[in-house]
């Protein structure tokens, strides 16, 4: 047996670099996010995929207290036969299992936890290949993606989580010496979480969304039920297998994590959300299902990452082909299945001003449908960027949009010879005006975006402000020559709550952030309540108590 204290010892370097990273904001990644046989080794690949084989048309091996039943729930968005089942959760009997935990996971204390998890996240990390393939076939997205940004790119936003959450709990000194005169006193800070944690996965990101409340509440002092989307059980099953074993060797109640996998219409995440000792929920996922969290979780301190209109807004670039490719990429990565893709992309009727000349909304529509075909011309790479749709919501809004009036760019089937039976299409991108509100101020999330003519940049910002103060956004993006304008894009941003990205025009990208630097979601919209990661996101979920008492006055 490994305890928590000396797990700690074993990843302090680790742990003390995440925390620097942290507050230095520079970038740094403690997980390599190239699936490279230079990197991992050459039989990392091979064993992953046989991993991943392994669980397939079987029972997952994970132990759930009170369990009733199983389910089976995944469909691979690739047309792979899954057929992975799960022992089915008795809300009440995991919130049991959790409270019961609760006092051994606390004494572990800050430290403790705070090596459990690295170990957690070192484990996992030792079976990212095989994640990687749990993440794509439960989700679409590519396995490259898959490996990055459900594998180490998620790892690395886990152990930032884990950062912050030790900072934040050993800011106070546990013991401190009070002398007043000949009064002479000891004092003890016990760092007490708020109480049972609940995790609410989704069906596109489910650790990479998951991680950072699972493991901010974990070095907190709260035990977790992880409840996954039923379209993405295995990834989050993994995790919480990994949790179990890690707990379990370090002699501390492997209750402290548990799953809750459901039958779809179980609604087991309202049920738990809502009771009186789950303290904490964090969710990812629709506005309908966020706002009713909001509302109704009434006793819980309640983390949301919804949906939003993420916008651009276009007004003037000296370098219209990067312009062109890096939004094009954006518009494609994923098939826009990100909730920080672009959807309204706002140009002015009198059109913009490049180094290639002026162009009116026509013209511009015209060239970003064409950098769109050039990126995705060849099958083969196409499917790499797009992955796959992840259900039938999702091609049902894009088909919707792509039937309508004012197609600029329309989608496209594409095949991929690995998995014929896959779907995948390419972007739609719609013509609209300013006025057709109705339309573009619901958010429509998938791979479909509108070009929105508007009369005037400042026109443009205006609309970019009240639709993201109504509605909410998690990502803004501007592209301007002038000064004036980029200062009034960033006082827009100010206003509407949202982070801004300037003139990308090179690989990075607006819907993509790094661990340890870019802050994810403000809490200052109605798309999210909370940032990851910043104090507020684990200031929430724990209670410094302090005891003291007499002892003698060294005078």
């Amino acid at each position: 047996m490994t305890s928590p204290a000396e797990l700690y010892q074993t990843h302090r370097e680790l742990l003390d670099r995440a925390v620097s990273a942290a507050a230095a904001r520079d970038y740094w990644s403690a997980f390599p996010e190239s699936p490279s046989k230079k990197i991992y080794g050459e039989e990392a690949a091979p064993a992953g995929d046989r991993a991943f084989t392994a669980l397939l048309g079987k029972p997952f091996p994970v132990d759930v207290p009170g369990a009733v039943g199983t389910v089976a729930t995944e469909r691979s968005p690739y047309d792979v036969e899954l057929g992975v089942s799960y022992p089915k959760a008795d809300p009440l009997a995991l919130i049991a299992a959790a409270r019961a935990a609760v006092p051994g996971w606390r004494d572990a204390g800050p430290a403790g936890r705070a090596g459990v998890a690295a170990e957690i996240l070192t484990r996992l990390h030792a079976r990212v290949f095989e994640l990687a393939h749990a993440v794509q076939h439960t989700t679409g997205q590519a396995f490259v993606m898959a490996f990055q940004a459900g594998g180490t790119h998620a790892l690395d936003r886990g152990l930032e989580a884990v950062a912050c959450a030790l900072s934040a709990t050993t800011r106070l000194p546990a013991t401190t010496s009070w002398t007043k005169g000949d009064l002479a006193m000891e004092k003890t800070a016990t760092v007490v979480g708020r109480g049972v944690g609940l995790v609410i996965g989704c069906t596109t990101f489910p650790t990479w969304n998951g991680f950072p409340g699972l493991f901010a509440s974990l070095v907190t002092g709260n035990p977790v039920i992880v409840k996954p989307h039923p379209g993405a059980v295995l990834p989050l099953a993994i995790t919480v297998q990994v949790c179990r074993q890690v707990l379990a060797e370090a002699g501390l109640n492997p209750d402290v994590v548990t799953l809750a996998a459901e039958e779809p219409g179980d609604h087991i995440a309202g049920t738990l959300a809502t009771h009186p000792d789950v303290r904490i929920v964090d969710f990812t996922g629709s506005s309908e299902f966020g706002d009713w969290l909001e509302a109704n979780a009434r006793q819980a301190v309640v983390y949301t990452e919804k949906s939003g209109l993420n916008t651009v807004v276009v007004d003037s670039t000296d370098d219209y082909q990067g312009l062109l490719r890096n939004l094009a990429f954006s518009l494609s990565l994923y098939s826009g299945q990100m909730c920080t893709t672009p959807q309204n992309i706002l140009v002015p009727r009198d059109g913009i001003e490049t180094d290639a000349g002026h162009r009116d909304p026509d013209a511009f529509g015209a060239d970003l449908s064409a950098a769109l075909d050039k990126l995705l011309g060849d099958p083969r790479r196409a499917a790499g960027t797009l992955g796959a749709i992840v259900n039938d919501h999702v091609l049902g809004r894009l088909e919707e949009a792509a039937s309508g009036p004012g197609v600029l760019h329309p989608s496209a089937a594409v095949s991929d010879e690995q998995f014929p039976g896959a779907t995948i299409r390419t972007p739609v991108v719609v013509r609209l005006d300013a006025a057709d509100e109705k339309t573009y101020t619901r958010e429509c999330f998938g791979p479909v975006s509108y070009l929105i003519t508007t009369d005037s940049t400042a026109h443009s910002l205006a609309v970019f402000t009240e639709t993201v103060r109504a509605h909410g956004a998690l990502s803004a993006l501007v592209h301007s020559t002038s000064p004036a304008v980029v200062e009034a894009a960033r006082s827009a941003a100010l206003d509407a709550g949202v982070h801004l990205s300037e003139n990308l025009t090179g690989g990075v990208f607006v819907n993509q952030t790094a661990a340890f630097s870019d802050l994810h979601g403000t809490g200052a919209n109605p798309a999210a309540t909370a940032s990851l990661t910043d104090d507020w996101f684990v200031a929430g979920r724990f209670f410094t108590l302090q005891s003291r008492r007499h002892v003698a006055s060294s005078s």
